[in-house]
């Protein structure tokens, strides 16, 4: 930058040849980041490969899709397990109409571990806008109608796997038509997924515990299956209450659990949901889990370590929302359980969404389940 007098104003003239070379060098620097990421990943990629970890993801909604998506980079031997508890949206008309299982979850796990075109991926996301269909996603009615010429509805998304040529296994955790309930800590008691949060800001008062009826609600045999035999056992990401603990609650589920030689790793959300998680710390996500399946032992903890600027969590702050903190005595009270903490910067920002970096996740967990292989 070159400043020069002329009468009573100063006139900066810019050398832009340097900023220019300047800018050259960044960009090479970063290109050149990328491309060794990317043959880096490709390598670990390979030698995982030769491994071919069985690895079992157990919860519902975004979380589980968006851990997929990096899963299935690394490995082939994916078991995603998923909750049937969801009865809000059009997974809820379809459930009440129909007498089906709610199929929302199950198309999300799905297209995350599909290989198709894109026009393909389009139209399995489209969602109607008009009409009697308003609301209503087509994957869900492609799944519903599978249902209608299936035995049942483990056999109905097998055939939709298939279709969509799957990388891995995506399995209903039950075939039975499941409901949850929530006792909050004001003595009230709501019925159904979608209802839970909602009733809990509006009572202002915190989940103490859920629950699922029927009580003796059973267990797909494959779901079983595919615990007894996996290197590694991953519960989250996604909402504690409503999306991994409907499936520990299946008694068949969480005694799989407390009996598996696989590792077990917990992987709480980055920012907290209001009326679910309000004030949690990563230490209360692992103790509503405990709660809920007391002698299960959670051998890592993922937590992400990354510290977000006061303007990227602005809007999840105004809808109630905060970062999810590991303070020292949480700290110290994960260890005393044995529970070993990995800290890692896995925050990925995508319009304004705070989400898992999908890819530097999966790495963390493939490595942890080749260890144990």
């Amino acid at each position: 930058m070159i400043d020069r007098n002329g009468g009573n104003e100063k006139v900066r003239f810019y050398d832009y040849k340097k900023i220019l070379k300047n800018f050259r060098e960044i960009a090479y620097r970063i290109k050149s980041k990328r491309k060794l990421d990317k043959t880096h990943n490709s390598i670990v990629k390979k030698i995982f490969a030769k491994q071919n970890p069985k690895i079992v993801a157990i919860g519902g909604g975004t979380g589980l899709s968006v851990l997929l998506r990096g899963l299935k980079e690394f490995t082939p031997n994916i078991t995603a397990i998923v909750t049937v508890a969801d009865d809000g949206g059009g997974s809820g008309k379809l459930r009440e109409d129909l007498g089906m299982l709610p199929p929302g979850d199950i198309r999300s796990c799905i297209l995350a571990l599909a290989e198709m075109e894109p026009t393909m991926e389009k139209l399995f996301r489209y969602r109607f806008t008009e009409g009697s269909l308003k609301g209503q996603n087509f994957g869900n009615l492609f799944i519903a109608s599978m249902n209608g010429i299936s035995e049942n509805f483990e056999e109905a998304v097998k055939k939709v796997s298939e279709v969509l040529a799957v990388t891995g296994k995506v399995i209903p955790v039950s075939l039975d038509n499941i409901t949850l309930y929530a006792k909050l800590e004001n003595g009230s008691v709501i019925k159904g997924e979608s209802s839970i949060p909602i009733k809990s800001l509006e009572q202002q008062s915190e989940i103490d515990r859920v629950f699922i009826k029927p009580k003796e609600s059973k267990a797909v045999k494959d779901a079983i299956t595919a615990i007894k035999e996996a290197d590694l056992i991953v519960l989250g990401p996604g909402s504690l209450y409503t999306s991994i603990i409907p499936n520990i609650l299946i008694n068949s589920i969480s005694r799989g659990l407390i009996d598996t030689k696989a590792t077990k790793v917990y992987i709480p959300n980055i920012m907290t949901q209001p009326g679910e998680t309000d004030n949690y710390s990563v230490l209360r996500h692992v103790e509503a889990i405990i709660k809920h399946c007391r002698n299960i032992s959670i051998d890592y903890i993922v937590v992400n370590s990354k510290k977000l600027s006061e303007k990227t969590v602005e809007k999840y702050k105004l809808e109630g929302a905060r970062l999810v903190t590991l303070n020292k005595l949480g700290r110290e009270k994960l260890e005393k359980r044995n529970i070993k903490i990995i800290e890692e910067e896995l925050v990925e920002i995508k319009k304004d969404y705070i989400r898992h970096d999908t890819v530097k996740l999966a790495r963390i967990l493939v490595d942890l389940a080749v260890r144990r292989k």
